[in-house]
């Protein structure tokens, strides 16, 4: 997997510029593996469409694989979780700097067929964060499960990403977008239709709301 080590060589690189190795405080001895080298695997995985963290580790170079055991990566992974995002969000206001056009959506995230909404007990161990049914209007089709919403620039770097129940409308994403954007072009489908929406987006952040 030489392409995998060259790409995490090269998204260290950037994470280097942006952060710090030690993100986290321990209190045992110190790791092999700095914060940032293990961020930086985990991006790599993502950026390579590796999913399993089985595949990953078995084809994980030796120059890495002597420095950590997978239950370790694991559960540092979930621990840095946090700080995995506020990372992410800086290198997408890095890619976006000069960015000034950018496209909203959101997709069907299936979590059973309708038939088995009674009998799924998938996330409902807490109503706030529980799925329910929606509509999905692209491909005229009734759902179970959530929306995931996503702001993208021309270039195809995620601006902003959210999940929501499957029953939130489209537009209730937007209302946020104005403390993380500003001065810029935003494009939607018909699903974004709101003219209130729209006024309050540019009076606000100078943002021009449009569904061609």
């Amino acid at each position: 997997m030489n392409n995998l080590l060259a790409n995490y060589e090269r998204i260290l690189e950037v994470l280097r510029k942006i952060s710090t190795d030690t993100l986290l405080i321990y209190q045992r001895r110190r790791p092999k593996l700095f914060d940032l080298e293990l961020i930086s695997l985990v991006l790599t995985a993502e950026f390579m469409g590796i999913d399993s963290e089985n595949h990953l580790f078995r084809n994980l170079p030796k120059a890495l694989s002597c420095k950590i055991e997978r239950s370790i990566y694991n559960r540092r992974k979930r621990r840095l979780s946090e700080q995995i995002n506020s990372i992410r969000l800086k290198l997408a206001k890095e890619f976006n700097e000069f960015e000034n056009c950018f496209i909203v959506d959101s997709m069907p995230l299936e979590v059973c067929k309708i038939a088995r909404i009674n009998r799924s007990k998938i996330c409902k161990e807490h109503q706030y964060s529980a799925p329910n049914r929606g509509f999905c209007a692209s491909q005229q089709m009734s759902f179970y499960g959530y929306k995931l919403h996503a702001i993208c620039s021309l270039n195809g770097v995620f601006q902003s990403i959210d999940i929501s129940p499957a029953s939130v409308h489209d537009i209730h994403f937007l209302k946020d977008v104005k403390t993380q954007m500003y001065d810029c072009l935003l494009l939607g489908d018909k699903g974004y239709l709101s003219q209130t929406i729209q006024i309050d987006l540019f009076n606000e952040a100078n943002i021009r709301l449009e569904t061609p």
